[in-house]
């Protein structure tokens, strides 16, 4: 879809989507819970109301920026119409993790649990991400060479500018959810993940980690995220693979042996299975070898 509103790119691969910019002048988009494989960056320009996002309900303003992580659950209602500009990116068109050491977004304007998902825009901060959303359109409009390059490179300042506003604006608040058990859970568990999805990719070592049961620990992750443990762990594996096979000229064995896989063959039936595309064609398509040639 093409048009003055709306601007959307796809991955070719499985014809999901990869980036999408957006206005809206209404709720209807937000106003039943949301658990998106993509990240989201909501500007709600004019309206107010109220937004749930994991375990907390929070009041907010117009000029208010939420961000919301991939199977982050959230909903805004308001009793008036919400004016803004959104913008979707999937971890394929920019994973925050890979960039984390440029923009250092991880754990502050996404995955914290621990903080309400939204900054207040100001004047100055305003004038920089519609500058930003008006290159963005005129290069989705118009595409041409290194088209990707150069909206990374406008993601990339919107989030670091979006990430420096959280900073000031808001100190750590875990007295908000201090008598609830599941956010520090979530959180521990997320620290957990990227801390050993190399080594550990049993549900049951996360929860001997946590020091929670197996049952329980599935139970916490099904009723955030609406997936299982192991889906996310495996997300997180299928994620860095992806980066290696992006970025490196690493072989497929050399790759599947740092994630913690001996059997080549086993790693590559378990990389198709969850990414669709061996990791072969994954190289071959938007990798690597695409690159130097």
């Amino acid at each position: 879809m093409l048009n003055q509103s709306a601007f959307t790119m796809v991955n070719s691969q499985n014809g999901n989507l990869a980036f999408k910019l957006f206005s809206f002048d209404d709720n209807e988009s937000f106003n039943q819970l949301q658990r998106n494989n993509y990240f989201s960056l909501i500007w709600a320009k004019k309206g107010n109301g109220k937004v749930k996002a994991d375990f907390a309900e929070y009041s907010f303003e117009e000029n208010t920026l939420f961000a919301f992580a991939p199977y982050q659950p959230y909903m805004l209602t308001s009793d008036e119409q919400l004016k803004g500009t959104a913008i979707y990116f999937h971890f394929d068109f920019f994973c925050i993790h890979k960039h984390q050491k440029e923009i250092e977004v991880n754990g502050v304007l996404y995955n914290n649990v621990y903080q309400p998902p939204f900054v207040k825009v100001d004047e100055h901060s305003a004038a920089t991400f519609n500058m930003l959303l008006e290159q963005i359109k005129t290069e989705m409009q118009n595409p041409a060479m290194a088209q990707y390059e150069l909206l990374v490179s406008y993601l990339k300042i919107f989030l670091i500018t979006a990430s420096r506003l959280k900073i000031e604006q808001q100190p750590i608040t875990k007295e908000t959810v201090k008598d609830n058990k599941e956010p520090f859970v979530l959180q521990k568990l997320k620290d957990a993940i990227e801390e050993n999805f190399k080594t550990k990719h049993s549900p049951v070592e996360y929860a001997e980690m946590l020091y929670i049961s197996p049952k329980a620990l599935a139970k916490i992750t099904k009723s955030h995220f609406n997936k299982t443990l192991s889906s996310l762990i495996n997300e997180r594996i299928i994620i860095e693979a992806k980066r290696e096979l992006y970025l490196t000229n690493k072989t497929v064995k050399e790759i599947a042996y740092e994630l913690g896989y001996e059997d080549e063959y086993y790693f590559s039936r378990f990389f198709k299975i969850n990414a669709d595309v061996s990791p072969q064609l994954y190289r071959e398509t938007v990798g690597f070898n695409k690159g130097a040639a």
